[in-house]
């Protein structure tokens, strides 16, 4: 099957509690706002209750409650199996997508995270799309409140990289709910040190006052180590109800799946190279939310 035009989208990813639907919802808003044509792909067979009108469902092809009662699995094995299903059956899925004609697509996938770092079915069905001629890419929403933790924020860091490495596409990442990012603990380090993931040593200090994680320190630090040794992530500080902060993932996302070069969408030359170029300053990417936290 194929496409008259090359099409643009995201992959919304990350763990349970992320905020993956409501920045799916938010985004949708958004871009809508600015003249942009959005269909809302929902492929979470576990998620039904939506709070937005899919466009595209994958409820229609398999539920996670059908499986579970038909084939007597958990709810992760279930997610897995729908997954698998969807990868079967990605035709139908393409199909959906050859329906809607110069859009923009953003997909809502399940929260588990083993879907993005080691199994198969997303990175194939993302090869199909791809294939088809829909430029993706993927954004992974973390919630902030890690940031106050420095065990959690490490793992954090590792489950972006893996999913980088894993799904082998464009990637942004964010740090989701920043407007409540100390609500669970003062962050010991300003935002820009999580934002910019600088030396993480300085968290491996901060361990030794556990006596519970100090044993595992030095597994930690082999994990540190591996981390700057790529030195692939860093992360962009969201909240959805800032409007500025919408348009800089945008920006990032135009970028990455090379919507902004060539979508055919109108805009300026301005427009153009400041996507293209991207350069701000620290200040102005972290906004509003490092002078929350001074």
């Amino acid at each position: 099957m194929s496409v008259v035009t090359t099409l643009f989208g995201q992959v919304v990813i990350g763990p349970p509690g992320s905020g993956k639907t409501t920045y799916c919802k938010a985004m949708a808003e958004f871009l809508k706002s600015i003249g942009r044509k959005v269909t809302l792909v929902n492929l979470d067979p576990a998620n039904d209750n939506v709070p937005f009108e899919s466009d595209i469902n994958i409820s229609e092809l398999i539920t996670l409650e059908d499986v579970m009662e038909q084939l007597k699995l958990g709810p992760n094995g279930g997610l897995i199996y729908c997954l698998e299903y969807l990868e079967k059956n990605v035709d139908w899925l393409i199909s959906k997508i050859n329906s809607f004609k110069n859009s923009y697509f953003i997909f809502d996938l399940p929260g588990q995270v083993e879907l993005y770092t080691h199994h198969g079915s997303v990175k194939k069905i993302v090869e199909a799309l791809d294939k088809f001629g829909l430029r993706l890419c993927a954004v992974h929403l973390v919630d902030s409140h890690y940031c106050s933790d420095q065990g959690k924020f490490i793992s954090v860091v590792l489950a972006s990289l893996t999913s980088m490495l894993q799904l082998s596409m464009p990637q942004v990442n964010i740090l989701s709910k920043c407007d409540l990012i100390e609500r669970y603990g003062k962050l010991q380090f300003g935002l820009e040190f999580y934002t910019e993931v600088l030396d993480l040593n300085y968290l491996i200090s901060a361990l030794d006052d556990d006596p519970f994680t100090e044993k595992y320190n030095k597994l930690t630090a082999k994990i540190v180590d591996v981390l700057e040794s790529y030195s692939y992530v860093s992360f962009l500080p969201l909240s959805v109800d800032d409007t500025k902060a919408l348009l800089k993932v945008k920006n990032e996302v135009d970028k990455a799946n090379g919507y902004v070069y060539g979508s055919g969408e109108e805009r300026n030359i301005q427009s153009l190279m400041s996507c293209a170029v991207g350069t701000e300053f620290q200040a102005e990417r972290l906004g509003r939310y490092q002078e929350n936290l001074s």
